[in-house]
């Protein structure tokens, strides 16, 4: 297994597999483990079916028992519009494909809209956890707007038996005020339905991107908007891996800022980048869920490091949606399975 994780990874595999994080200590961290329920979340505000719902997650799939998680998340058909999304692969139109390549694929869970996971409820919901995302960028404004809004309401998952919501919030945009507000209040109703709630921690704004960087991938903001997940009871974040330890609050001249933000607790090697974003996540009490990104020439490879950096920082795990089903379901399922033998490898341990 490492032999075939060392080959994916290539030219970077010494840098990735060997690097010593010099940061935020591994034992200032809560690691994922088959323990996870009953040491952290049974001690919380969670009630008893919130915790059984969390406990079918981690006990589905592959990496089942592991303390680590493999979602599928095809939400894309409103995200990027359903023809970008899946002209590459006409068959995941049909809702129940996406379902079925989850299964086949060995994940943990699926996340998709209400209407795919609404229509095959009946025959799947009971198979593989779902996990409703409840609201969406509708993409057909024009002008585009970039703006999450409410397309579903939690009694809808619950009712279909989701064992989980999700919801996307733009921090740093002009409509993240009242996107804050309407999903924490959401996730209250989920947690008192006994649904987990998994939160896609974006950054969105025009002046988060100028000549020198692309700070919607800074280290510092999107730590900052994991922590602001965590404070509304988001279960798991889900946030892109950073890729600049540019400081967004220093740079851009707004917020708060320390300077060991950028020296003592982060650097510049990715897996220290995205453990300060564990850090953020209440040192790993709340699980960091990394995305897989976009489809590209060297997918397998990409998705293997970023389980890799993901791991070794003390993430949870990967959701990684367009680089699996934008293939035939045999290729989407080699490509999930190569993530989930990162989690299952025990040679790739905690940096």
């Amino acid at each position: 297994m490492l032999d075939k994780i060392k080959s994916a990874l290539g030219a970077e595999a010494d840098s990735l597999l060997n690097h010593v994080s010099k940061t935020i200590p591994k034992e200032t961290l809560t690691i994922p483990g088959p323990n996870y329920i009953d040491e952290i979340f049974a001690k919380t505000d969670r009630n008893n079916s919130v915790l059984k719902n969390f406990q079918s997650i981690y006990n589905t799939g592959r990496l089942a028992g592991t303390g680590y998680l493999s979602i599928l998340p095809v939400d894309q058909g409103i995200e990027h519009s359903a023809g970008a999304s899946f002209a590459k692969n006409p068959a995941y139109f049909d809702p129940e494909n996406i379902v079925k390549l989850a299964i086949e694929g060995g994940c943990n869970a699926v996340a998709s809209t209400l209407g795919v996971l609404g229509l095959v409820s009946r025959k799947y919901a009971h198979k593989i956890p779902f996990v409703v995302k409840i609201n969406h960028n509708e993409l057909l404004s024009y002008p585009n707007k970039f703006d999450q809004i409410l397309f579903a309401n939690v009694e809808q998952a619950f009712d279909m038996g989701a064992a989980a919501v999700g919801a996307t919030i733009y921090f740093g945009s002009d409509e993240s005020s009242r996107q804050i507000q309407e999903i924490s209040d959401a996730f209250h109703r989920a947690h008192e339905l006994g649904l987990v709630t998994i939160l896609w921690a974006y950054l969105r704004n025009d002046s988060f991107k100028n000549d020198k960087a692309d700070y919607h991938i800074a280290t510092d903001l999107t730590g900052q908007a994991n922590h602001l997940a965590a404070t509304i009871e988001a279960d798991i974040v889900k946030q892109k891996l950073p890729e600049t330890n540019l400081g967004g609050f220093r740079d851009l001249k707004f917020g708060k800022k320390d300077d060991k933000m950028y020296t003592d607790l982060s650097s510049e090697h990715p897996i220290d980048m995205a453990r300060y974003q564990v850090a953020n996540c209440y040192m790993g009490k709340i699980g960091l869920i990394n995305s897989g990104g976009p489809s590209g020439s060297n997918d397998l490879g990409d998705a293997v490091k970023a389980a890799v950096i993901n791991k070794r920082a003390g993430g949870m795990g990967l959701i990684s949606g367009r680089k699996a089903f934008q293939k035939p379901m045999k290729d989407g399922v080699a490509l999930l399975n190569a993530i989930q033998d990162v989690y299952l490898s025990k040679d790739v341990t905690i940096a």
